[in-house]
């Protein structure tokens, strides 16, 4: 007799628990975001469905023993963790930012035309910059998955080979103002590398892979 798993939905179209895939699914399904994952017990995911999903569904057993490298140590849970998405059907982009801590998002743009994804994780972490100047927080670590974005943020300099015309000037108006953005503030947030092969996936991923 095939087993009964009960399924917690944190962000998705109905938050809850489900006693069904199926159900589960009709969720989260295309749901820019989703955070969900499946529990054995109704009471476990009863409290599961009162905790911050950060707790369980971006975990490092996640990734198989073999597949971890070692020396990444943990990520911080007071941090904010970035991500972009490029979808290849639309052939947009967007990103978006959460509390890496409560999973909460705190800030996302787009879908945005003929974007790519490296220029919107650049974008991304100068949002992420922005957003902790703006609220006070001077020292709160930001992960990103992208090195490239990681170095052309410290470059202050959007190093894309995206070419500049009248479909994509749109989004070369965001690089130009998030390039002036760190050409005129300095900062002090720890900008890191999310480890995915130690950690799990970015907390932030769009779900879409």
């Amino acid at each position: 007799m095939k087993k009964s798993k009960y399924y917690v939905v944190w962000k998705g179209r109905e938050p809850g628990v489900y006693t069904s895939w199926d159900d589960c699914r009709q969720q989260v399904e295309g749901f820019a975001g989703a955070m969900y994952k499946a529990f054995e017990t109704r009471a476990a995911a009863d409290a599961a469905l009162q905790e911050p999903p950060a707790r369980h569904v971006f975990k490092k057993d996640k990734q198989p023993a073999a597949s971890r490298r070692t020396g990444a140590g943990t990520p911080i849970h007071d941090s904010i963790v970035v991500d972009a998405a490029w979808n290849s059907v639309q052939k947009d982009m967007e990103y978006q930012g959460i509390f890496y801590k409560t999973g909460k998002r705190i800030f996302h743009n787009g879908p945005l035309a003929n974007g790519t994804n490296n220029i919107g994780e650049f974008l991304a972490i100068v949002h992420a910059l922005a957003y902790c100047q703006k609220h006070q927080l001077p020292t709160l670590p930001i992960y990103s998955d992208s090195r490239n974005a990681i170095g052309w943020v410290k470059q202050k300099k959007c190093k894309t080979n995206l070419e500049e015309s009248a479909r994509t000037q749109h989004i070369f108006e965001l690089i130009r103002r998030a390039e002036q953005w760190l050409q005129q503030h300095t900062y002090r947030n720890p900008i890191l590398k999310w480890e995915t092969a130690d950690w799990g996936e970015n907390p932030a991923d769009f779900g879409r892979k």
